[in-house]
């Protein structure tokens, strides 16, 4: 009888504090499985508050040298940063998915997202130029400078584990900060090596620290003075107490929370194209996507009807397979936790009375009966006030809401607490134009199922998914990272006009 195969080690991970790998002093460890399997493949320290605080030491420390190079010298370390990413993303695309349980497809989709942010940061030199007005009044001109903050910080999620930490750290650093990043203890492994290629490219130690923890490193983010703007992605609860925390301490704050976005199918629609789309980014990820698909919007029976029907079909054809199987539509969710969240939201969807019309409760892929597999999962006939359709599930789960007409369609997405993102499938440029301008959202698809824009435009829902006036990667970023001070300057000719006691105007 054949012996089984011996057990990889459990890696033991550390911090990335001062340009080295600094191990844990807590005696606290969380758990990182191997979502195919189910067995823990590392054990990650949380950090206790003592090192949250000498990581923000350190990055003070190394800040105040890193925020007077000049812009295009911070630039060319992100340049060569990409250089050295792009040498090895293979590598790194197969680390993100035997941690997080994406496909390694997705996984380099994940990374390239990022990339296409240290991209647009690289052109830091124009993005920071400031105004100026010649003249503004008689011999006197104005100008404007943007100034790093100091020491900023990101509490980043598992679901994204390269490409939000880089939408996140490459506007702050090219901006002159220093960074300290809290990634999610469930895939810390990426958000690691990304920071010792950052130090390979040329970034001076201690500017990008890597602290894992949970609430206590957090909490310490929030209440040092050292510290002065956080951004977070995560739940609405934990944002929304984020923000209100961050503000109570003086702190710049961008908080992204949870989603539920819709996609309208008018009667006009390809339908061959909605379902691809509606497919692709309901279960794509196994739906652990802030900018997944969840709730589809049919307009009308017979448009329902049609898409159930061949949603259902389908379905039937997904392949469900480890993270590392070229051929697989998706793979297993992240934890044991998020594989029992979903089951029990297909069982409450079940009593409030949905129509499940698939259920992926009970699969299981052979051979890997322990790991963190959902099948997907399809509700028709859902209601606005089922808590499947108003709570976010973040998984393969998709739920059809049937509209009697446009009107209906549009209030559904502008009515739902979540404003993150929304889509409309349609031929008829009229209906998308009235749409775009009215539905209460933040970002919108029109015939484009997961509207995350291009680098150089900003990221950020509405309502309950977002907290804060600035968003991420844009414009928005450079503003968050920077404080702008104004100058008004005058050289008298040598005449002197006495003592003014009026306010100075321009005229």
């Amino acid at each position: 009888m054949a012996s089984a195969p011996d057990r990889a080690p459990v890696r033991e991970l550390t911090h990335f504090i001062g340009g080295k790998h600094t191990p844990g002093t807590s005696g606290d460890f969380a758990d990182v499985y191997d979502p195919n399997t189910g067995e823990v493949q590392a054990r990650v320290p949380l950090a206790s508050r003592a090192e949250t605080e000498a990581a923000i030491a350190d990055a003070a420390r190394a800040q105040r040298e890193w925020g007077e190079w000049n812009p295009q010298r911070r630039a060319r370390v992100l340049l060569r940063f990409l250089q050295l990413v792009d040498q090895e993303k293979d590598e790194i695309a197969r680390l993100l998915s035997s941690e997080h349980g994406k496909t390694i497809a997705d996984a380099h989709g994940d990374l390239q997202r990022g990339l296409e942010v240290v991209e647009f940061a690289a052109g830091i030199p124009h993005l920071m130029k400031g105004e100026f007005t010649d003249n503004a009044g008689t011999g006197i001109d104005v100008h404007s400078l943007r100034s790093p903050l100091g020491v900023v910080a990101g509490i980043t999620p598992f679901n994204f584990p390269a490409m939000i930490p880089l939408w996140k750290a490459a506007p702050a650093l090219a901006c002159g900060n220093a960074f300290l990043l809290k990634p999610s203890e469930r895939d810390p492994s990426v958000p690691l090596r990304l920071a010792e290629l950052f130090l390979e490219a040329g970034l001076p130690a201690g500017v990008l620290n890597v602290v894992n923890g949970d609430r206590r490193a957090v909490d310490t983010l929030i209440e040092d003075p050292r510290v002065q703007a956080l951004g977070f992605v995560g739940s609405t609860p934990i944002a929304a107490h984020i923000y209100a925390s961050a503000a109570a301490n003086g702190k710049r704050a961008q908080c992204f929370g949870g989603a539920k976005n819709h996609m309208i199918v008018m009667p006009d629609a390809d339908l061959d194209q909605a379902v691809d789309a509606l497919v692709g980014a309901g279960y794509g990820s196994a739906g652990e996507r802030c900018m997944a698909i969840s709730v589809a919007v049919p307009v009308g029976e017979e448009t329902a009807d049609a898409l159930v029907a061949r949603l259902k079909e389908r379905i039937a054809g997904l392949r469900i397979g480890t993270s590392d199987d070229p051929e697989a539509d998706f793979g297993p969710l992240v934890g044991p936790d998020a594989l029992a969240r979903v089951r029990s939201y297909v069982d409450l969807g079940v009593q409030e009375g949905a129509e499940l019309v698939v259920d992926g409760r009970d699969f299981t892929l052979a051979g890997h009966e322990k790991g963190f597999f959902a099948g997907a999962s399809l509700f028709d006939r859902v209601t606005p006030g089922m808590r499947i359709y108003q709570e976010e599930i973040f998984g393969p789960v998709l739920s059809v809401v049937r509209a009697a007409d446009y009107e209906e369609a549009l209030r559904l997405p502008s009515e739902h607490p979540f404003g993150n993102g929304v889509a409309i499938f349609t031929r008829d440029g009229d209906t998308a134009r009235d749409f775009t301008r009215r539905v209460n959202t933040g970002m919108v698809g029109v015939n484009v199922p997961i509207p995350v824009p291009v680098a150089y435009h900003t990221f950020g829902g509405w309502k309950a998914s977002g907290f804060g006036d600035l968003n991420q990667h844009g414009p928005d970023s450079i503003r968050f990272y920077t404080r702008t001070k104004t100058v008004t300057s005058r050289w008298p000719k040598g005449l002197r006009e006495g003592a003014s006691f009026t306010l100075p105007t321009m005229g």
